[in-house]
Order: C-alpha cells, then sequence, then structure tokens
C-alpha cells in the first residue's frame, strides 16, 4: 500500500545519505520527485542541495562548527557591539566626543551607518511580522531562543529595542508643513500594528519571525550593494520553517545559522533577480520572464497568441512568480514541495520556466475564454492548488509532450 511505498522511499533517501561522499547526481535524481520530511531528510537534503554541507560526510561535523562560529560572530559583531555602544551612550552623555555624537553630520561616522541600519531594519521588520499570517508558526515562540542574544550579561539594544525606539521616534515627531513639531502621544505610537498577534513575547522567549528578522539584517550587513529587497523575507521563510520544524534535535537547534548560510547560497544564485541594474542582462530577470512566453510559444502556440493580443505582458505576473520562486502563490507546505524539485534542478530554476509555463497551460482553457480583466485575476490569483498536477505538467513539458 501506500505506507509501505513511503517507508521504501525513506530507506532509499537513508541510503543515499549515508554514503561517505555523496553522488550528488543521484541525490538530485531522487530529490526531484519530491523529499521525506520524516527523519529530518528533508532538511538534510536542502542542506546539501543548497551547496551548504560539502558532499563528504567525513568533513561534516567539523565543517559545521566552524560555520556556527563564523555566525556568532556575525551575531557579536553587528547586532550585539552596536547595540552595547549605543547603550553605553545613554550612561555618560558627556564622555562622547564630537566625533563619535549620534548627530554628528560626518558621513563617516558609525552613528550614520547605526541610522541607516535602522532604515533597513524597519523594512525587514514590517515584512517579516507578516510571514505567512494564515500559520501560526512565525508568531510562535522558538525552542531554542538565541542565548547569545538573549544574555542579562549583555546590556546592549537589542533589535527588537532599536525597532521599537525608531519606531516611536519617526512616529512622534510628525512635523506639519507650517513648521509646527505634532508630537503623537507615546501611547499611541506604540499601537503599530493592527492586532494584539503581533505583540512581542515576554522577555527570555523569541518568536520565529524574530530569528527571521536576524537572518535577514544580518545578511543586508554583509551584502550592502544589494542589502534587503523586500521578497527576501519570502524566500527565507521556507528555508526556516524547514530547518526549524526539523524532527531531529540536534540540527533543529542549529536552525538558525544553517537558514542563514543556505539563504545565502540561494540568494547568490537568485540575486540577479533582486538587483534592478541586471534587469536587462542575460542573467536578469526580464530575460527569464521572456523565456516563459518564448516557451509557452514552442508548446501552445493558441495560448501565447491568446495572451499577445490581449497584451498581457510576462512581467505582468512572471515577476513575482519567477523572484520569489513561487513562495507567494500558493500554500507553504506545497512551497515547500516546489523547492524540493527546484533546489535538485541541475541547471538550476531552469525547472522554473517549465513550471511556470505549465502553469499557464493547465489554466488555458479560462484564458482562451476569459478577457484582459478576467485573465489578470487569474494570473494574479492563479486558480490552482494542488502542485502535484503543476509539477507533472512541468516535467510532460520538459520530457518534450
Amino acid at each position: 500500500g501506500k505506507s509501505s511505498f513511503k517507508q521504501d522511499m525513506i530507506q532509499e533517501f537513508k541510503l543515499a545519505l549515508s554514503e561517505e561522499r555523496i553522488d550528488l547526481k543521484a541525490l538530485r535524481q531522487l530529490c526531484f520527485s519530491g523529499i521525506p520530511f520524516e527523519g529530518g531528510i528533508r532538511a538534510l537534503c536542502w542542506r546539501i542541495l543548497l551547496n551548504y554541507l560539502p558532499l563528504d560526510q567525513s568533513l561534516w561535523k567539523s565543517f559545521l562548527i566552524k560555520q556556527r562560529e563564523v555566525y556568532t560572530q556575525f551575531l557579536k559583531e553587528m547586532i550585539i557591539q552596536p547595540g552595547i555602544a549605543k547603550a553605553n551612550l545613554g550612561v555618560s552623555r558627556e564622555d562622547v566626543t564630537l566625533e563619535d555624537h549620534p548627530l554628528n553630520p560626518n558621513p563617516e561616522s558609525r552613528w550614520n551607518n547605526y541610522f541607516k541600519d535602522n532604515e533597513v531594519l524597519l523594512q525587514i521588520d514590517k515584512d517579516v511580522r507578516r510571514l505567512y499570517p494564515d500559520m501560526a508558526f512565525f508568531q510562535r515562540p522558538t525552542d531554542y531562543p538565541c542565548l547569545l542574544i538573549l544574555d542579562p550579561q549583555n546590556e546592549y539594544e537589542t533589535l527588537r529595542r532599536r525597532v521599537e525606539q525608531t519606531t516611536l521616534k519617526s512616529q512622534t515627531v510628525d512635523r506639519n508643513r507650517s513648521g509646527v513639531t505634532n508630537v503623537s502621544s507615546p501611547g499611541k505610537a506604540l499601537n503599530l500594528y493592527p492586532s494584539n498577534e503581533y505583540e512581542v513575547l515576554p522577555n527570555g522567549c523569541e518568536a520565529h519571525w524574530e530569528v527571521v528578522e536576524r537572518i535577514l539584517f544580518i545578511y543586508a550587513k554583509l551584502n550592502p550593494g544589494i542589502a534587503y529587497v523586500q521578497g527576501m523575507n519570502e524566500i527565507v521563510g521556507p528555508i526556516y520553517y524547514t530547518f526549524a520544524t526539523d524532527p531531529n534535535d540536534e540540527w533543529k537547534e542549529h536552525a538558525e545559522a544553517d537558514t542563514f548560510f543556505c539563504f545565502t547560497n540561494l540568494m547568490s544564485e537568485n540575486r540577479d533577480n533582486f538587483i534592478k541594474s541586471l534587469d536587462d542582462s542575460q542573467c536578469g530577470i526580464t530575460y527569464k520572464m521572456e523565456s516563459v512566453f518564448s516557451m509557452l510559444k514552442e508548446k501552445d502556440v493558441e495560448l501565447y497568441l491568446k495572451l499577445q493580443e490581449q497584451n498581457i505582458k510576462p512581467q505582468y505576473f512572471t515577476f513575482r512568480w519567477l523572484t520569489l520562486l513561487l513562495s507567494q502563490e500558493f500554500l507553504l507546505p506545497d512551497v515547500i514541495r516546489i523547492w524540493d524539485t527546484l533546489f535538485s534542478d541541475q541547471e538550476r530554476f531552469h525547472f522554473l520556466i517549465l513550471v511556470c509555463c505549465a502553469m499557464l497551460i493547465l489554466i488555458r482553457d479560462q484564458l482562451l475564454a476569459g478577457d484582459f480583466t478576467v485573465n489578470m485575476r487569474l494570473l494574479q490569483d492563479y486558480p490552482i492548488s494542488d502542485v502535484h498536477t503543476i509539477l507533472t505538467k512541468a516535467k510532460e513539458l520538459q520530457d518534450g509532450s
């Protein structure tokens, strides 16, 4: 029956993952059809498919220790130290030389960076609080709060505090046009989020979204060329969820650091989609969006011509599909299932173009019957939720039928 098939599949994965040196080609083939969650197999496969874990298994232990130490260093340098500096400032105002004063206009001043970072942090904060609102997971406390961050010995300004302070400042001082400063009551300013679901957890606890916020903040600090672009939260979310729900505690405990590195690797393959200046280059998003239509033309010319005739351009909907790897079009478990296949694709994300094409062909009858408005609505809010059907169709297209 079905369960014995499942057991066989799990066995196959276990076997592939027990090799001294992982056979990547064989593992990719296995993962293409979906990876079991059981036993932490998916989380482990993703770490390999995203080029985080080396293929030689004997290196894993020392490699992981090293990477997680590197991540701890990032936390110290980019969150804790600036936070300590900021906290100490409050203690002894008079020790602050002009050089270091937060209001010093000198662009080199580290405070300038601190305020610039705050803008990035606020944007991240707004986005991560809204991650998968239909699931309680991201609002729940993690079993492994970062002790370094929560250590009461560390008297420093946390990211949480930074967000509160910055939002208060920007909310409280609201200049109207005649130059009169209108200070709203702080009570009102704290009520930034519409409902109580966003109440920050008590001290000593961290919600999963706060962990995601940290990962994105550190990524932004280390990659100033791209920093943070809206939508990155949707890419880090499913990776973190997969690692933070790992049934094996010894992996789950390090979900944050491992997510950071896997996200970084994934972004290095996907970041061209986020960088505006590359839009028109071969690797850029425009080229990919056009590929969806040129493939559609090859596979279903009637549908292609219909979309052309209605002036429905690929950028109207494929931009989001491609950039966010379909994470906005389906529920989280289905996104994760699609990613099993996308991550195992040898020619990174070529299969994604096939998936987009399959999504169009599967609703061809509706599209052929609809006008511009009806069709745009279908494409903005894709009607088929069964990803199995979509992946099967994409595979058929790949095999040339």
